[in-house]
């Protein structure tokens, strides 16, 4: 009897699709802005759990869908996200894609600044 295979990982998952893509490291890193060694450690499961805004560009690049890489990179373990959670991030990832990369980086600089303020609450 064969032995079963390994369960599926997101980095499997994300070089799978970048392979059949017939992409490098180096072109995903062009259409996506996520450096090339930063993408081999997440195809290496090096880096398990990337940030989100990195998943969901993935899931754009690569015709993924962004909550089953949610899902594989331990965002939804313990714990069900609703479907309007994900509609939520899903809309907010969409807003913070549309606009430029300096009003990106202001923008989560806003949102770690709020998230500061809630702990000091």
């Amino acid at each position: 009897m064969p032995p079963d295979p390994p369960p599926e990982t997101l980095g499997s998952l994300v070089k799978r699709a970048r392979t059949a893509g017939a992409m490098s490291l180096r072109e995903v890193e062009r259409r996506t802005g996520v450096r090339s060694g930063h993408l081999s450690q997440i195809e290496t499961d090096t880096i398990a759990k990337p940030e989100m805004a990195i998943l969901w560009e993935l899931a754009a690049l690569y015709g993924l869908d962004f909550t089953r890489l949610l899902a594989l990179a331990g965002y939804s373990a313990g714990r069900e996200t609703s479907g309007r959670q994900r509609q939520r991030m899903t809309v907010a990832l969409r807003a913070l894609n549309e606009l430029s990369p300096r009003d990106q980086a202001d923008a989560l600089s806003y949102m770690a600044e709020l998230r500061g303020r809630r702990g000091r609450s």
